[in-house]
């Protein structure tokens, strides 16, 4: 049975905010784990309405995203789906981890310090 992931997108990061995310990257893996299609889509404007109507057309079963309304966090829920919200960092490094079971809602994925901390 495969399951398909959906990665809100700012640029190569998870996208900050859940109802501003303009992309999106939709990753089905294999029973294994295994990635077997991605896709990276494009929405026509902003709108975390649109959004959960788009995870629910493509039969989603988790979400990774930033900060996020309390609102459509329980409805998504609702529906049984999966949902890690607070997530920052770059979105291939947070596939990588939910994949490896080590992704948790809230985890910030990039170095301690920031950018200035590797210059020192």
């Amino acid at each position: 049975m495969s399951t398909k992931i959906l990665v809100t997108l700012y640029r190569n990061e998870v996208a900050p905010r859940f109802d501003l995310a303009s992309e999106v990257l939709l990753v089905t893996v294999d029973a294994t784990g295994r990635e077997v299609k991605r896709q990276e889509l494009v929405l026509a404007h902003s709108s975390a309405d649109d959004l959960c109507d788009l995870i629910l057309d493509r039969d989603v079963s988790v979400v990774i995203t930033g900060g996020m309304e309390e609102e459509h966090y329980h409805y998504l829920r609702w529906k049984r789906l999966a949902v890690l919200d607070g997530v920052a960092g770059l979105a291939e490094d947070a596939l990588a981890r939910h994949l490896s079971g080590q992704l948790e809602s809230g985890d910030i994925l990039f170095p301690r310090g920031g950018p200035e901390a590797e210059h020192a």
